[in-house]
């Protein structure tokens, strides 16, 4: 079997900018090898870890076996608090909308959107200046749940405790 070739330190600014164009044309695995390509070279590239979870996270759904888990798993990774919670939001947040586009109940739904909210309200605290990011996100999950009244009324019900057996950690 072929063996994985390593890239040069030198080359991952370049491979960095190719693994963004390749999400960009919904290539999101092609996109996450060149990430684990450059992590295998610089195992702690903040760039390409946060590129990964990206990757990972366009992957949910479709009838992938991508899950929250593994992105999560990557976010231990991640130096910076802000970006920890700002991308622990966008697992939740892309994680529900995969999970609803596929069928699922909106009990399921409710607790990855209370947990992507969580996460985008720590982001906000924890942002640099000029930094709103998290507020367009938590903006785009409410504005989500205001053309989806199911799902708010799934919030509201007694009892309910929104996480289904895939509760994030």
């Amino acid at each position: 079997m072929p063996q994985l070739k390593p890239i040069s330190s030198e080359a991952i600014p370049r491979a960095l900018s190719k693994a963004e164009r390749y999400r960009l044309l919904d290539e999101p695995q092609e996109a996450e090898s060149i990430c684990l390509d450059i992590l295998a070279a610089q195992g702690d590239h903040q760039d390409a870890l946060v590129m990964l979870i990206l990757a990972t996270t366009d992957q949910f759904g479709r009838g992938s076996e991508k899950g929250p888990g593994e992105a999560r798993d990557l976010l231990l990774k991640l130096r910076d608090k802000y970006e920890r919670r700002y991308y622990g939001g966008i697992i939740c947040e892309r994680w529900v909308k995969a999970q609803l586009r596929d069928g699922a109940h909106p009990s399921v739904a409710t607790g990855w959107f209370l947990e992507a909210l969580d996460d985008y309200e720590a982001a906000q605290a924890l942002s640099p200046p000029g930094n709103d990011d998290a507020v367009l996100r938590w903006n785009a999950c409410v504005r989500y749940l205001e053309r989806h009244p199911e799902l708010v009324a799934e919030l509201e019900r007694p009892g309910s405790e929104g996480f289904s057996d895939d509760r994030p950690v």
